[in-house]
């Protein structure tokens, strides 16, 4: 009889996923954007779920036909992080997600290893305010990597520094980038939000109070 794969890892991204910062993203960016003349709606915010903070500036930039050199698109993406990390620090503690406590502290129990993959360059700064640093056994963030999702990289170099293959990992994402990243650097994908969305996920869920260890484990004795 052949053996069940075992569950040894979990990596999580952070914003949609952990806790709810999207909002916060979406308001530092529309200000910048009414700043240059032009409006972003809720619609297009969702274009930009796990996109580098560069990319993201470079996709608004082109909904509203403006070009700026380098420097300048530099100084845009740092103003925008500075109004996004004041929003950010004043969030509240109920910013975390309904279930990601639960799952953290169940993994924990099980002896399963977690970490943070996540385009965001503010990630530890994010975890600290929402106490949810003690659950990262590592975290690879938008500081760490060189190329954004779909790219399997933050996953890849997550899963290294967990001591996990990638075939024993699972990774929880909001995003279609991230599910296609999950998938090509080996790993299976639980999506968390519409499964209109997120439609190469091994399993997709409202929120994060829809899975248990049980369930993940399942992932694994799936042909």
């Amino acid at each position: 009889m052949m053996a069940t794969a075992k569950m040894q890892a979990c990596l999580f991204d952070l914003d949609g996923v952990l806790v709810d910062t999207a909002q916060y993203h979406y308001l530092a960016w529309r200000t910048l954007a009414n700043a240059l003349g032009f409006d972003i709606s809720p619609e297009q915010n969702e274009q930009l779920k796990g996109v580098s903070r560069m990319e993201s500036l470079d996709r608004i930039l082109a909904w509203g036909n403006v070009s700026l050199p380098d420097r300048a698109r530099t100084e845009l993406a740092e103003r925008k992080n500075e109004h996004y990390v004041k929003l950010v620090s004043q969030m509240p503690t109920d910013a975390v997600l309904p279930g990601a406590i639960a799952l953290l502290d169940a993994l924990r129990a099980a002896g399963v290893r977690t970490a943070l993959g996540s385009a965001s360059k503010n990630a530890e700064l994010i975890l600290r305010n929402c106490g949810l640093d003690r659950y990262m056994d590592a975290v690879v963030d938008g500081n760490r990597v060189t190329k954004s999702k779909p790219d399997p990289e933050v996953f890849l170099r997550g899963a290294q520094e967990l001591h996990v293959p990638p075939q024993f990992c699972v990774v929880f994402e909001d995003a279609m980038a991230g599910i296609v990243a999950a998938k090509r650097a080996g790993m299976k994908a639980v999506g968390v939000g519409n499964p209109a969305d997120l439609q190469q996920a091994d399993w997709v869920v409202p929120d994060l109070t829809a899975v248990t260890f049980g369930k993940l484990q399942q992932l694994f004795n799936r042909t």
